[in-house]
């Protein structure tokens, strides 16, 4: 990536990283013009080249960035910090969520890119989602409690299947082709409640809830 980029004007680089987001998060990697992006910028397209020398250097780019960004916000809220698994995902989910009131089409660009299987692209992807998720997930399992949870839960088993579901949520609304996080905010939520009331040996729900209320 040219350096220059990062000389730019922090509202120019918004700009450009807001559009990318945008234009990739509406298609495939290969139905994404750089045209579509730059326009979207309100640059160039040949400026557009001379930050980027190609789309795939783009994409990764803005990859790379989408997850830095979400690691910082997540950070800044405490998600990490946390002993209680579901508040931890209630911190983590907040934190996604206010990014994408900055940033409104980075959710759905994740998991567009994250599904994404033009092989330009997508080994990259795969490995440093893989990475990634591999540390969190050892570092959240770490913290649990076997004893907050109902007797014999696989509780690798049960984080991967609330994964999958939060994931699955936000990729029904891509598909919907609408990202309205008020109304994923609720529907998360409902969906701890909705975890806690499985998952939860007796009497813990209860403290878990007096924590959140703290």
């Amino acid at each position: 990536m040219n350096p220059k980029y990062y000389s730019l004007p922090k509202e120019k680089q918004e700009a450009i990283l807001n559009a990318g987001f945008h234009v990739f998060s509406r298609n495939t990697y290969k139905k994404s013009p750089m045209s579509g992006i730059a326009d979207a910028a309100g640059i160039s397209k040949s400026l557009l080249f001379h930050y980027f020398h190609n789309k795939k250097e783009l994409y990764l780019f803005l990859w790379d960035t989408c997850c830095r960004l979400m690691v910082e916000e997540m950070t800044r809220s405490g998600a990490y910090e946390q002993t209680d698994l579901f508040g931890s995902m209630d911190c983590g989910m907040q934190a996604k969520l206010r990014l994408m009131r900055k940033h409104p089409d980075i959710g759905a660009f994740a998991i567009r890119a994250f599904y994404e299987e033009d092989p330009e692209v997508s080994a990259d992807i795969r490995k440093s989602m893989g990475q990634y998720l591999s540390a969190h997930a050892a570092r959240k399992l770490q913290k649990l409690d076997p004893e907050d949870f109902i007797p014999g839960i696989d509780l690798q088993m049960m984080y991967k299947e609330m994964y999958w579901a939060s994931e699955g949520c936000l990729w029904e609304y891509i598909q919907r082709g609408c990202m309205d996080v008020s109304a994923m905010e609720k529907d998360f939520g409902n969906l701890l409640a909705f975890w806690k009331s499985v998952y939860l040996r007796k009497g813990r729900k209860e403290t878990a809830d007096a924590r959140e209320n703290i």
